[in-house]
This record gives C-alpha cells, sequence and structure tokens, in this order.
C-alpha cells in the first residue's frame, strides 16, 4: 500500500440534517434547515487539486459536514475522484440517507477497499424516527460491499438511562461494542468544556463501560492546554470545501486556496508552539496520526477499529494501515532552525490578523 503523507480534514459546508441531536452545534443553532450549498468548484477541479504529485504522495481525506454529510450535492463523485487520485477516504455520516451509500457500494472493489465510514449512532433520534433498521442495513450494506467503517456514539445524559441498551443492539447488530467520543459545549470557545450536567468522574463513570480506546484517549487529553510544536499545517490540514481555503486546523488564522489553481504548489506552515486552542478536543485524529512528534498516542486505527465477536474487524486491511499512520515517520521532521522559522511566520500571522480586526 502507499504511505500515507497527509491529513486533509475536509469540511463539507452543508448543515441541512436528517436528525435534530440535542447535542448538535447545528440543533443549537436552528441550522438544521439551511438550503443545500451550490458548490464553487466542480468534481473536475476537486480531482485535479489532488493529484497524488501535488500532495508528495497519498493523503488520508476526512469528508464531513456539520450536518450530514451524504446530503451534499454530488457528494458521491468527490468521493470517488479523491480515490480514483490513490487517496484513502473517510466519509462521516449518520447512515439515514440511502442513496449515496448504495451508490458508493457499487464502486470497484479497490476504491472501497480505501474507504471508510464513520457511523454516527443516536440512538435516540434513529428510534423516535424509526430510522433504526435503516441505520444498521446501511451500515451493514457498507461493510459487506467491502469498506471499512465504525460506529460512534456521542455521549449525552438523556443517553444514560439507554446505555445497556446501545450496547446490545450494536453488539447484535456488527458484533462489537460502538466507540464512544466526547461531547463538548461550543457556546463557550474560550474554554470548549465538556457537554454534561455531570462531573468528570460520573461521566467517565458512565461511558467507560464501553472500554473504548477512543473516549479513553479523548479524556485524557480533554481540557489540557498543548504547548508542543505542532505539525498542522504541514502535514495535517484543514479544507473548506466551500471556499477552498487550506488551514492548519480548524482554530489557524492564515490559509491558502489550493482549489482557484489546483495545479499552484502547496504553501505549507505549521502551527508551531502557538495553538490557540484551549484544548486539543479533535486530538484523537490530529494526535492520533501524528501532528506532535512522538506523542504516545494510541494510533488513530486503535481508536477506529473492533475486532467482532467472530473474529472480523471493522478496518479492513488496507485502511487500517493506513489509520496506523504516524506522519512524523512518514515524512522528514523539520529541524530546529525550521522550527523556530515556522513559529516566527505563525507569530507574524497573528499579529496581523489582530491588527487587521482592531482597524
Amino acid at each position: 500500500m502507499d504511505t500515507i503523507k497527509h491529513f486533509i480534514d475536509v469540511l463539507v459546508p452543508v448543515t441541512s440534517c436528517t436528525l435534530r441531536c440535542p447535542y448538535c452545534y447545528v440543533t443549537h443553532h436552528r441550522l438544521f434547515d439551511s438550503k443545500l450549498p451550490t458548490f464553487k468548484y466542480n468534481v473536475e477541479t476537486w480531482k485535479q487539486a489532488f493529484d497524488k504529485k501535488r500532495w508528495g504522495g497519498a493523503c488520508l481525506v476526512n469528508f464531513c459536514a456539520a450536518g450530514e454529510t451524504l446530503l451534499a450535492p454530488n457528494i458521491v463523485d468527490y468521493v470517488r475522484v479523491t480515490l480514483e487520485q490513490g487517496h484513502y477516504v473517510m466519509v462521516v455520516t449518520n447512515a439515514t440517507v440511502e442513496r449515496p451509500l448504495s451508490e458508493m457500494a457499487q464502486f470497484d472493489k479497490d476504491l472501497l477497499n480505501r474507504l471508510f465510514f464513520k457511523f454516527s449512532y443516536h440512538y435516540m433520534q434513529l428510534h423516535e424516527r424509526h430510522l433504526n433498521d435503516r441505520f444498521f442495513s446501511n451500515v451493514k450494506k457498507m461493510r459487506d460491499a467491502g469498506a471499512s467503517f465504525t460506529i460512534e456514539v456521542t455521549p449525552h445524559d438523556e443517553l444514560i438511562p439507554h446505555i445497556q441498551e446501545i450496547k446490545e443492539a450494536v453488539m447484535q447488530e456488527v458484533g462489537a461494542l460502538p466507540h464512544i467520543t466526547v461531547a463538548r459545549d461550543e457556546k463557550d470557545m474560550a474554554s470548549i468544556p465538556l457537554l454534561t450536567q455531570l462531573k468528570r468522574e460520573e461521566y467517565i463513570q458512565n461511558w467507560d463501560v464501553f472500554d473504548s480506546a477512543l473516549f479513553k484517549f479523548k479524556m485524557e487529553i480533554f481540557g489540557k492546554k498543548r504547548c508542543e510544536f505542532c505539525n498542522a499545517g504541514q502535514w495535517l490540514h484543514y479544507l473548506n470545501m466551500g471556499n477552498g481555503l487550506l488551514y492548519g486546523c480548524a482554530n489557524q488564522p492564515f490559509s491558502q486556496n489550493i482549489l482557484d489553481d489546483p495545479s499552484a504548489p502547496l504553501e505549507l506552515h505549521p502551527i508551531g508552539h502557538w495553538c490557540r486552542m484551549p484544548h486539543c478536543f479533535n486530538g484523537h485524529t490530529w494526535m492520533g496520526l501524528g501532528a506532535i512528534e512522538r506523542y504516545p498516542s494510541p494510533s488513530y486505527a486503535e481508536m477506529r477499529n473492533r475486532t467482532c465477536a467472530d473474529g472480523t474487524q471493522w478496518l479492513q486491511p488496507d485502511m487500517k494501515r493506513a489509520m496506523e499512520t504516524r506522519l512524523w515517520q512518514t515524512n522528514k521532521p523539520l529541524n530546529a532552525f525550521q522550527k523556530l522559522k515556522a513559529d516566527c511566520f505563525t507569530f507574524g500571522m497573528l499579529v496581523a490578523n489582530k491588527l487587521k480586526s482592531l482597524r
């Protein structure tokens, strides 16, 4: 298999959704009925922008919307051409939109081997809308087609009485327990605390019963300010699919448009020691893939995979190896001078943006 050189987290600019989950940002701001966008950049431009030579090799590319990803216009085509360029693709979905999944289930085997789905299991919403059977039918459709997957539950206080039901349902349908993420309160972006009325110890006690490596690591780093040198911007990126702007992460103050001229060289600048976030709340991905050199985290594969009762795994071999990537091993780490230069660049951009905001 190809060596993974970059991780690209693609924001799909869709807030429309088929569900109304109480712990979701989209619900908090009543964005779920927003109209679907018309993408500025067509599929051919996207394909050119993701030429492997431009990126120096294969990338792990994650498509995720604020709402339901598979409602995005032509999303199947964007996923397909990204795979055809030789990349490894992940798609975040609530598995309630059938047509795009059925279309992707017909991809060639080589593409399906490099395709992964993060199926978000919204237990209460699915049952209230009588969509639980559809959810698991779509999960098994993609599994049986040869794609990799994980099932993830967002822990919310209202779900606690249903924990045993959730465990039994997922175990019965797909042979293993779901992984657990961490719910955060994005109304307070200054600290981004846990979204719960429980004390931290009670929160962990309730949700640790799933024995999820994802939950364990997220709780290990949640609320801890990162002060190490961060390579986001150098090997890991955040891309707004709607406007083509590439950032180091969602809170980096500078960007490059990589879609206006899809043949232009990439201008990559790591965040370094100037992370502005109160904590790396998506560190399971960024740190798991190696944003911080030699940080002793579980691999991203460990935080997504499960071994079923019959011995099969949720991750297929090629995708598992891709998710085991540590980007500080597959790329040449920066030396001390390059890191100092990167820090100076980021600090300069922060100052420039601050002065601009004061005008």
